[in-house]
């Protein structure tokens, strides 16, 4: 990405997060914008630059309320993200009371609309063919893929669910998701040749009754305290494993995210957002970040 757009000297930001996963958002509706992989990368780097799971850039449409394009902190540029999804719903609705918000974003446009002191968005329909996800090679059961994970861990499972809710997602069912070294297998597993585009990688756990413990590593991220797509993907296979019925709770290491389905099959995320702190990053140094 190159940058055409001369940067101002002083660029407003706001911090904002969803169980902790934290979002440095840009409002380019006035004014376009457009930032380098360096310089969005700097941003979001936690010692050198503000710090964020990823770096959200808001853009009028005429598809939609409001265009949100999403970065991780190495630049890249990905589909959804379902707690800044939340996050700019819960934006715009303080703008100007909007209810509901239509977001666009690469994976199509998501609804979110407010559901007491939270917000349910909708997150349309999940993709589980074996290309759409996408998966390496050939295959049809996207529930149960065989898996050979030895080298990586001796007690991950001989098989793993595939989900793509706008970006592929693997989860890997396990007794205790805390007795595995995510740090340490999460970036192994998120760059195996089964997935040909990365992915974001769950490890799950039973609970209770539709209650499920996740941990998260995001592709490009690491390790995240919440991640809505993930929670939406476990969901979904839960249900399509016989694990559960109904709406089903996701705790994650930032909180617990209630996921459920609609009528059409539409999964439905509903959880928290809220707004840490805003401020003004100096053009000039953001410049000196050109690439």
């Amino acid at each position: 990405m190159t940058s055409s757009t001369a940067l101002p000297d002083r660029l407003p930001f706001r911090k904002m997060q969803g169980l902790g996963n934290d979002f440095v958002v840009i409002d380019a509706r006035n004014r376009p914008l457009v930032l380098t992989q360096p310089q969005l990368a700097l941003i979001a780097d936690r010692r050198f630059g503000i710090g964020c799971d990823q770096l959200i850039l808001l853009e009028d449409t005429p598809q939609a309320d409001i265009r949100m394009r999403i970065f991780n902190p190495d630049g890249g540029e990905v589909g959804a993200c379902g707690n800044a999804t939340r996050c700019i719903a819960a934006l715009v609705h303080a703008e100007d009371g909007r209810d509901p918000v239509r977001i666009e974003t690469r994976a199509g446009i998501l609804v979110g609309h407010l559901a007491g002191e939270e917000v349910a968005v909708d997150m349309g329909l999940p993709q589980l063919e074996w290309q759409q996800i996408p998966l390496s090679g050939s295959g049809t059961d996207t529930r149960r893929v065989p898996f050979d994970g030895t080298a990586i861990h001796p007690r991950l499972p001989d098989w793993f669910s595939a989900v793509n809710m706008g970006n592929p997602h693997g989860i890997f069912f396990v007794e205790d998701a805390d007795a595995f070294p995510l740090e340490a297998i999460g970036p192994r597993l998120e760059t195996d040749p089964v997935f040909p585009e990365k992915a974001n990688i769950s490890l799950v756990a039973a609970e209770g009754p539709n209650r499920f413990r996740v941990r998260v590593w995001e592709r490009a991220a690491g390790i995240t305290l919440a991640c809505g797509t993930a929670a939406c993907a476990v969901g979904v296979a839960v249900w399509r494993l016989g694990l559960a019925e109904g709406a089903v709770a996701i705790r994650l290491p930032g909180g617990t995210l209630q996921i459920d389905r609609d009528s059409r099959g539409h999964i439905l995320m509903t959880g928290p957002a809220a707004t840490s702190f805003t401020g003004m990053i100096d053009g000039a140094w953001l410049a000196a970040a050109r690439g």
